[in-house]
């Protein structure tokens, strides 16, 4: 049996887990705290499993609570309603919940069934976008009021980067007292740090300090407001005028400005998003490898990483780079830029004139996205593919690529600290339909990789699955970009790799 055990307040000792980010704070009602942060992802429904964004992610398990999270600063998967976890056998998975975890309108405990509920309503909700987190689980049954047994279908070693910090966990009372709808609208009361007080589609929401919480801190912000604001620009003036507090993804050409004010300052994170072009190959003439091989060597990373991101990134040879579980220098192929190969296999994909195709990209989601998807263009025209930029409103690209229906795009892919559920994610055959993407061979050892809890043998499969992918191409895999935040004088916040805010990784001088 493997067993883990890790119990900790929710925050360790004052600078020890903490990341320097001074945060200025307004001062309101009753001399409560408030923290405005400028983002530039989708706020969206009031259901918590509509939508697997990683500001919805941590804004959910904040209200609701999740059963862990992974800590960076210790490098491991810590406990935050679960107490502690143990693996009887490969397809089984016990865990103990905290007790006296109270649910936020203080007429519940946080119990087993909570939490078999929850991961029920994710394979079953019609409006789930999270439903590849629990394919891999046969049953959950709750063994005791504490206790939870999850049975997977086949051994599934990385059970906790699908679980831990995915799915949250809803009252089961009242879920069945006011249905779904009602419930998650007027009835949000979960068992996390922080409560929801207001919630706008497309605009922002408002979590509050839930001080009912077991070690919960006083100088953590009384409320934390997320709004979308999308513009740089707008983002920087806003944190200069003392609008809002924390700017997300300062690009480049902005990081002096915040520098040289009196006010604020730059903080830096490593990243552990992979920045990739994706080829749907549900989609002519994107069925075609060799075309898809032809735009990997077209793209000059290097030329995009110093002109457009003005070095702030970190060009990859495959999805995964040195902060990640699995990471090997021994990635082949790669894939270098070398146009005079791209103009040669486009001619041998059947396009000896020469294909148009049309390139998705966000705009304002990532650093200078347009930008970079801007600088692509001629590099394709040179080698024969003849792009046409879209720039569709993110929530209407961000909607279609979930449901599979964008051809060619870049993108993001976060939270990949175990880049197992990622790879399953986008590149297994029935997970998701982002890219229709299949691969008898890929699918194979990413069934074996999970299957295998050697550390290093899990390594060896997932290395051998990486060079699968690469040598039938459905994306090429771009850079980690390094993270910036604008952050006001006052205050200090844990920057994460993994871009997660958390109102309980800052604290107010």
């Amino acid at each position: 049996m493997i067993k883990f055990r890790f119990w900790r307040s929710f925050v360790t000792a004052a600078g020890a887990t903490l990341l320097v980010a001074s945060l200025a704070f307004t001062a309101h009602a009753k001399n409560k705290t408030r923290v405005t942060v400028g983002v530039t992802e989708t706020v969206g429904a009031y259901n918590p499993h509509s939508d697997s964004v990683a500001l919805m992610y941590a804004v959910w398990c904040q209200v609701y609570g999740c059963l862990g999270s992974w800590d960076f600063t210790q490098a491991k998967d810590v406990g935050v309603l679960a107490e502690s976890w143990s693996i009887p056998d490969p397809n089984t998975w016990i865990f103990k919940l905290r007790k006296g975890i109270k649910r936020h309108d203080g007429k519940a405990e946080l119990t087993a069934a909570d939490v078999v509920h929850s991961i029920k309503r994710i394979g079953t909700d019609k409006r789930s976008s999270q439903r590849q987190n629990v394919k891999k689980i046969k049953s959950v049954t709750a063994l005791d009021k504490y206790t939870v047994k999850i049975v997977t279908k086949k051994p599934t070693a990385p059970l906790l980067g699908y679980v831990f910090d995915r799915v949250m966990i809803t009252s089961k009372d009242l879920y069945e007292k006011h249905g779904a709808r009602k419930a998650d609208r007027k009835y949000h009361y979960g068992y996390g740090p922080y409560m929801l007080k207001r919630l706008r589609t497309g605009e922002s929401v408002v979590i509050e300090k839930n001080p009912h919480w077991p070690g919960v801190k006083k100088e953590w912000p009384d409320e934390v407001i997320f709004r979308i604001m999308r513009e740089p620009e707008q983002r920087v003036t806003a944190l200069l005028n003392g609008e809002i507090q924390i700017a997300q993804f300062i690009p480049p050409h902005l990081l002096s400005k915040v520098r040289k004010s009196k006010n604020a300052r730059i903080e830096e994170m490593g990243s552990v998003e992979l920045m990739m072009l994706l080829m749907n190959p549900a989609f002519k003439p994107w069925d075609n490898e060799l075309l898809r091989k032809a735009v990997a060597y077209a793209i000059d990373r290097k030329s995009i990483i110093k002109n457009v991101l003005k070095g702030e990134a970190i060009k990859l040879t495959g999805p995964i780079g040195p902060l990640q579980f699995g990471y090997s220098k021994n990635v082949k192929p790669t894939y270098e830029y070398n146009p005079k190969k791209a103009r040669e296999l486009v001619k041998k994909a059947g396009y000896p004139n020469g294909i148009d195709v049309e390139l998705y990209t966000p705009v304002g989601r990532y650093v200078n996205d347009k930008q970079v998807t801007q600088a692509m263009i001629p590099m394709l025209k040179a080698v024969g593919i003849r792009a046409k930029l879209k720039t569709p409103e993110w929530s209407t690209l961000w909607s279609n690529v979930r449901k599979g229906k964008v051809p060619f795009f870049y993108m993001g892919r976060g939270g990949m600290v175990d880049p197992s559920a990622a790879l399953s994610q986008y590149f297994e055959t029935g997970i998701a339909p982002r890219i229709k993407f299949s691969s008898k061979k890929v699918d194979s050892l990413l069934q074996k990789e999970r299957e295998t809890f050697d550390l290093t043998m899990r390594k060896k499969y997932m290395n051998q699955a990486i060079n699968a992918l690469m040598e039938e191409v459905p994306a090429h895999f771009l850079w980690h970009q390094k993270i910036h935040y604008g952050v006001a004088n006052g205050v200090h916040i844990a920057i994460r790799p993994d871009k997660r805010i958390h109102g309980y990784e800052m604290t107010i001088k």
